[in-house]
């Protein structure tokens, strides 16, 4: 009887590049957010709205920013509220957001195989580079896209898109990880393999991620069909 292949053999063969999002999936980020958008829009006098997250879904990070002057009237430009989300997030990212679970294994595993790594995330570039590089990570990464690096965000293909060409890889050999339904629209559109990475900030949606995506995981080392040491 034939041997049954290994998971990482299945999901990982034929591809040359993975492509992780950032937020929700390479890190557990999500919760910090939506602490940011309280206080933040606390500033002004204007209370949290109730599926807020869910509007400003898959947006780069100058839209979400234009999004939330033209919808809540902030006097500031929106240059300057970049800057207050950056400068609000700093020093949380950078020591209190952790890598999902088994993400940094599975990062070693593929530099190991020579499968090249990316970033393709809605976030600034400043806190991509600021929660990689706490977590000792960022020079395994040969590139990192953001939304503001293309013409059109999430759900659009345009940011895999770009990584896999800076990464000079073929879009159908590429593996994508996301945690929301817009991420894994963009890695499909964009002809590409699509696991989807549970995060609890999106579990209203795990019924259409299992179905949108081509695989589906709790964490990283079902990858590797490990125990998680936790």
């Amino acid at each position: 009887m034939q041997e049954k292949p290994k998971e990482e053999e299945f999901m990982l063969q034929g591809i040359e590049a993975v492509l992780f999002d950032l937020d929700g999936s390479l890190v557990d980020s999500m919760w910090l957010w939506r602490e940011i958008d309280i206080e933040y829009l606390g500033r002004f006098g204007i209370p949290l709205p109730e599926g807020l997250q869910a509007d400003i879904e898959g947006m780069s990070f100058t839209e979400t920013a234009q999004y939330f002057k033209d919808r809540f009237q902030i006097p500031d430009p929106v240059e300057q509220m970049k800057k207050d989300w950056n400068q609000m997030a700093w020093d949380k990212y950078s020591s209190q957001v952790p890598l999902k679970a088994g993400a940094r294994e599975l990062i070693e595993y593929c530099r190991g195989k020579g499968i090249r790594l990316g970033i393709a995330s809605s976030n600034s570039r400043e806190l991509i580079e600021n929660v990689t590089g706490a977590h000792g990570i960022l020079s395994y990464f040969e590139t990192i896209v953001t939304g503001c690096d293309v013409n059109r965000g999430k759900p659009s293909p345009d940011i895999y898109l770009e990584a896999a060409g800076r990464c000079k890889v073929r879009p159908e050999r590429c593996l994508v990880f996301e945690d929301i339904v817009a991420g894994i629209m963009a890695g499909k559109a964009a002809g590409m393999k699509v696991c989807a990475v549970e995060d609890f900030y999106s579990r209203h949606q795990d019924i259409e991620k299992r179905n949108l995506a081509d695989y589906y995981i709790k964490n990283y080392y079902e990858v590797f069909q490990k125990e998680s040491p936790n």
